[in-house]
């Protein structure tokens, strides 16, 4: 017989239960009155009380409501611990999802269950939603370009396959318009879009009206909005990635859109608070930053001659602050960042990306030297330009005192002009470093 245990405590977003040995991470099941119930999993524990988090409401909960585990393999009676932990390690106690190829097309919600009414999925696999690291000296380094469709980034801001990078920005700099243009024209196999703890209304309109039909046909959206209990918007992030790794382990490039990083850290903050950690930085406490590599490390490129994953992790800047903390661990963790500017974006600079504040740390690898002599050169005029732009608006720059600031004013018309992009068009690689280096010629 499974045993069970009772509830004896709901506290904020966390509730205590009594009576059962389960490991963390395990899941279980709170019956309500009147037949209702309540998924959660175990987050932790003290001495012989368990904290659970839910994964739904927990309205109409009672004190002594039973508490019962989904996997009978995840109990274990007191004598058996120590005779079942040296033999093997149990991979009935790791959690896992279902995959398979008929997730293309469609919209799931961080638990995996469709959002779309299409009907239920009859899905072949199952893999861990949390799976080991991968030996780095295993990993195939970074070698060929991908093509994003976007021309600033294609051109100055070179990405190769494998990549993983940040996307910076504050509220209302076209950041989702920016992701759905990657989304419809990188080349690549399959593409994941985990919406991460963002507004609901703003799920519907990035599948319709910023994916696309196009887009959607070889993507699977994972939906976690706002609203979710923070367990799910933390599983919901995991589940994307899970999703990205099982069509990377086929042999498939793969582009996983992340939206949002700094949503997944609210959601670790949120369980990690209310199970008594401390805060450290910010409010932000200890396990938040161990979290952020784990989650990002999962991603990159497979073994010689697999797969790969492409990642794209969107960073909020809280009132437009780069050194928030989060902005600042990311920057350390991922191999480059793409930092959008509300200025640019007030001026009608779409999309708006900040070149100077922006880097690819991959890109010595993936271009030749009189390639990257052309990005050089690009950015040292526009960087010279921006520096003198507030004496060329008032009247006070002089032609002729300064060689390299005429060129830099002359050229910036054509600079500007090749930075901006429409949404509906796709700026392919090789005409976006042949318009590069026709510009500086």
């Amino acid at each position: 017989m499974v045993a069970s245990g009772r509830l004896t405590r709901v506290a904020g977003l966390v509730m205590e239960a009594v009576g059962l040995r389960l490991a963390v991470g395990s899941s279980c099941v709170v019956y309500q009155p009147g037949g209702f119930k309540v998924d959660a999993e175990v987050v932790g524990f003290s001495g012989d009380k368990l904290f659970l988090m839910p994964s739904t409401d927990v309205y109409g909960l009672v004190p002594g409501a039973k508490v019962m585990p989904l996997e009978t393999s995840a109990v274990a009676p007191p004598k058996m611990c120590a005779e079942v932990r040296p033999k093997r390690r149990s991979e009935d106690r790791i959690k896992q999802v279902e995959v398979g190829n008929e997730l293309l097309g469609r919209v799931l919600d961080g638990a995996g269950r469709p959002l779309d009414r299409k009907g239920a999925m009859h899905l072949e696999d199952r893999v861990p939603l949390h799976s080991r690291p991968m030996n780095p000296l295993e990993r195939e380094p970074i070698r060929d370009v991908l093509d994003v469709g976007v021309r600033a980034i294609n051109s100055l801001l070179t990405i190769g396959r494998g990549q993983r990078m940040g996307l910076f920005a504050g509220s209302g700099v076209g950041k989702s318009i920016l992701l759905g243009m990657m989304a419809r024209y990188t080349s690549a196999d399959v593409v994941v879009v985990g919406l991460i703890g963002e507004r609901g209304r703003e799920v519907k309109d990035f599948i319709e009206n910023i994916l696309g039909e196009e887009g959607l046909a070889r993507s699977v959206v994972v939906a976690a909005p706002a609203d979710s209990p923070p367990l799910v918007r933390l599983h919901g992030a995991s589940y994307a990635t899970a999703i990205a790794e099982y069509f990377r382990d086929q042999g498939k490039n793969v582009l996983l859109i992340m939206d949002s990083l700094t949503r997944f850290a609210m959601a670790q903050r949120e369980i990690a608070l209310a199970i008594g950690e401390p805060p450290a930085t910010k409010g932000y406490p200890p396990s938040v930053f161990a979290k952020l590599p784990q989650l990002v490390e999962r991603a990159g490129n497979g073994k010689e001659g697999g797969g790969s994953i492409t990642a794209f992790y969107t960073v909020l800047a809280e009132g437009d602050d780069q050194q928030d903390p989060i902005a600042d661990s990311a920057r350390a963790i991922l191999d480059g960042h793409i930092v959008l500017s509300r200025n640019l974006a007030d001026q009608g600079h779409y999309p708006a990306i900040d070149i100077e504040a922006s880097i690819s740390r991959a890109i010595n690898e993936l271009l030749s030297p009189e390639e990257m002599e052309a990005v050089r050169r690009f950015k040292y005029l526009y960087s010279r330009y921006q520096r003198s732009r507030d004496l060329i608006t008032v009247g006070a720059y002089v032609r002729g005192n300064d060689a390299v600031l005429d060129e830099a004013v002359a050229m910036y018309p054509q600079m500007e002009a090749f930075l901006t992009q429409n949404i509906q068009y796709r700026a392919d690689y090789a005409s976006s470093r042949s318009g590069l280096i026709s510009l500086l010629q």
